[in-house]
């Protein structure tokens, strides 16, 4: 969105509680609800999405007063923020706006776990993202493979970066992909999955782009992978743990997540794959004493999993019934038990070469 859209947003908003001040109404704002009753899962685009409910914070109501001020807070800084044209981490703007109000003993903020929840209010009321009101979170993944990206005028060759990668920031949108040779895209959960497969030269020798998610998958992150997908028509490729938590990080990857189900259609990539880890390579690859037990906490995960409507698929529930009769899970790591470099010379190559990909 142009910065002259965003700003005109965050005017009319200021604009809108001024004409109810000035007609002596209660001031207030009306929010997107983001709880469960009001996401739903969209079979068609096989995406999550926000509904209508909306919720209403009245400043005259002493239960919304203190919301309602911080709200505006943010909405005035993120207004001076993308009218000067600056970024700011969401950790400056708490240390900011956080100060005590002249002539009490109240703070603006106690805490970051008081603004951050308030941005993402401002974002769904607005219509407008994190990123377009200049706000960034700290960058979170890594990326090495066949790729040139142009950042500011700066040239990156991603094939070129020793073992580092390049980091991937909390905004992509300024990405620009100059050239690109590689046939798809591999997401790997962990990092130190990722540390092996490019110590494997992986990327190099199956001719991919190699993203490492470290455990779920940031905002910056997963807008990146869609960008390749959507942008570059990339097929790509999930590759977490066996368990009900490396699902869940696929399926937000895949289909977005409840919390921030506003912006699936921007963070989602519905084409997605998954190559592992499952539960069915434990007796194909002879994994059988390498796994983990399940915890109680995992099994009411799977339980959780197996309500979600897009776990619904019979290659799913599959896997995470046979997950929950088994009692055990899988780490990536556990492939390390045939050798270092198995998971790079056979598991991978074998089940993405036969198409062995869950939907």
């Amino acid at each position: 969105m142009e910065r002259e859209k965003v700003i005109s947003r965050l005017t009319n908003l200021g604009n809108e509680i001024i004409n109810e001040i000035h007609k002596h109404e209660t001031p207030k704002m009306h929010i997107p609800q983001r709880g469960l009753s009001n996401v739903h899962f969209n079979e068609k685009r096989n995406i999550l999405e926000l509904g209508d409910k909306k919720s209403t914070r009245s400043f005259l109501n002493i239960a919304h007063a203190r919301k309602f001020m911080q709200t505006i807070l943010i909405a005035s800084k993120c207004k001076e923020l993308v009218s000067r044209n600056k970024t700011a981490s969401i950790r400056e703007l708490y240390y900011q706006l956080k100060h005590t109000i002249a002539d009490t003993k109240e703070n603006t903020f106690d805490d970051q776990s008081e603004s951050d929840p308030l941005i993402v209010d401002l974002e769904t009321m607005l219509g407008v993202l994190r990123e377009e009101l200049h706000l960034k979170a700290d960058d979170k993944g890594t990326l090495i493979g066949k790729i040139v990206i142009e950042d500011s005028g700066d040239l990156i060759d991603c094939s070129k970066l020793g073992r580092s990668g390049l980091s991937i920031p909390s905004i992509v949108e300024h990405y620009k992909f100059k050239k690109v040779e590689a046939d798809y895209v591999l997401v790997i959960e962990t990092g130190a999955m990722f540390d092996r497969l490019v110590e494997e030269k992986y990327h190099l020798k199956n001719n991919c782009i190699m993203v490492s998610a470290k455990g779920q998958a940031a905002r910056g992150c997963r807008r990146l992978v869609h960008r390749l997908n959507h942008d570059l028509k990339l097929p790509v490729i999930a590759f977490t743990d066996g368990d009900p938590w490396g699902y869940y990080i696929y399926s937000v990857l895949k289909a977005g997540s409840m919390a921030l189900a506003h912006e699936s259609r921007r963070l989602g990539t519905p084409k997605i794959k998954f190559v592992g880890m499952t539960m069915t390579d434990i007796k194909e690859y002879g994994l059988e004493k390498v796994t983990e037990k399940l915890k109680d906490l995992d099994k009411k995960r799977i339980s959780e999993l197996l309500q979600y409507p897009w776990f619904q698929k019979k290659e799913w529930r599959h896997e995470l019934e046979l997950m929950k009769r088994m009692g055990v899970r899988i780490e990536q790591q556990a492939l390390a038990s045939k050798s270092l470099e198995f998971v790079a010379e056979e598991y991978l190559p074998e089940k993405i070469g036969k198409k062995e990909l869950l939907p």
